[in-house]
């Protein structure tokens, strides 16, 4: 972790990385305007010294530098950041509590604060979240149900319970008191205090093996040698993959289909952290147009999403065409005052990528997630279609 300090040692930004020395010295690199921000180059500019503190793993850092953003507040960390779409970790207040990740524009909407025991984050790169809970899953097991444990209300959703207890996703044994001690240490965990959590796992183990429980004190055994040696190469590899340019954008990705114009239609995929985030994938039956106008579409649709402020704003906007296209869309963009950068992806004649349209350094950085947006556009799109087809084309019995 490092820390630049103002005047006063004001914490002006917090920050994490694998080698601190080409990290911190990036900072100070002729070019820092066009890699990072002009924000962040007033920071450099503004900071008077720079410290820093070891964690034993990324997993930690990830742990520790959410927990010390958020109680701190550093200017340059939250400045301009929209974190309406951040992920936050919330454990129910049920009898078995779950462990479920929620983004923050939903945070009011599916709970009450009497619903939420324990809230974590926000932790703003969902990719390396997911992956740090996967690493968390080894190490204690925890519910993540859509319903509360109890409350299944078919035989499949039991089953699917059954079936992860069995794998080891889920608590092995139905034990209110051992389940009530897991949620204390991973609330310990996610509060940065693992030393105090190795403590109460190493009295455990003693008391088990006074008590002549050798295989329960045996498998605490192994549970601290774990948290003593997290393996977290993968958070390694996500974490200098953003670093190297690769940030947690929000790409949001549009296209058209119809049949000569027929059930003309469009769509809208999200892809976050070079992931799609299918759950924020939308829908749009074209009304203006009877006859096939992809632009005009586009642009229909456009003016029809920016009229929706609480869906979080994208970086980026990806459409599938050329240049008619990307006017169309930078019209919409233009009558709703907002200013978003658009690439256009150019197929050839058997719609397969062939050049985008855009801004250089945008095309640069994210051509792989630019693709990857477009194709779940465009397939997204077809599937809608079909879809619209059948409807119309197969009679009701």
């Amino acid at each position: 972790m490092y820390f630049f300090l103002g005047t006063k040692k004001k914490i002006l930004y917090i920050g994490k990385a694998t080698s601190l020395r080409s990290r911190v010295g990036s900072y100070f690199s002729s070019d820092i305007e066009e890699k990072r921000s002009k924000l962040i180059e007033k920071m450099v500019k503004e900071a008077v010294t720079v410290e820093y503190t070891e964690t034993d793993s990324v997993l930690e850092a990830l742990i520790l530098e959410t927990n010390l953003i958020r109680s701190h507040k550093p200017f340059y960390n939250t400045r301009n950041k929209d974190d309406k779409s951040y992920n936050h970790l919330v454990i129910t207040d049920e009898e078995f509590p779950r462990l479920l990740v929620v983004r923050a524009k939903d945070l009011a909407e599916k709970f009450t604060e009497n619903e939420i025991k324990y809230e974590f984050g926000p932790y703003p790169s969902g990719q390396l979240f997911r992956e740090a809970l996967k690493i968390i899953r080894k190490l204690f097991q925890f519910y993540d149900t859509p319903n509360p444990i109890g409350a299944e209300k078919s035989k499949l959703a039991r089953g699917r319970i059954d079936f992860n207890r069995q794998i080891g996703l889920y608590p092995s044994k139905f034990s209110k008191t051992e389940y009530n001690r897991t949620i204390r240490h991973l609330r310990l965990f996610f509060e940065g205090k693992k030393h105090v959590l190795i403590k109460e796992l190493e009295k455990d183990m003693l008391k088990a093996a006074k008590n002549e429980k050798f295989e329960k004190a045996n498998i605490i055994k192994k549970q601290i040698f774990a948290l003593n040696h997290i393996q977290d190469i993968s958070l390694i590899k996500d974490e200098n993959r953003i670093y190297r340019g690769e940030e947690n954008i929000r790409i949001e990705a549009y296209d058209i289909a119809h049949l000569q114009g027929e059930e003309m239609v469009g769509v809208m995929t999200v892809v976050e952290g070079g992931e799609p985030t299918k759950s924020e994938y939308r829908k749009f039956k074209i009304n203006l147009y009877d006859k096939a106008n992809d632009p005009g579409a586009l642009e229909e649709i456009l003016t029809r999403r920016l009229k929706h402020p609480e869906w979080p704003f994208p970086q980026v906007i990806v459409v599938d065409g050329a240049i008619a296209q990307k006017n169309a869309v930078e019209r919409a963009l233009k009558k709703a005052n907002q200013i978003i950068p658009v690439i256009a992806v150019v197929k050839d004649t058997n719609h397969k990528p062939v050049r985008m349209i855009g801004q250089k350094l945008y095309i640069d950085k994210y051509k792989n997630d630019f693709l990857l947006s477009n194709a779940e556009a465009h397939r997204f799109a077809l599937q809608y279609h079909r879809k619209k087809l059948n409807k119309k084309f197969i009679p009701n019995n």
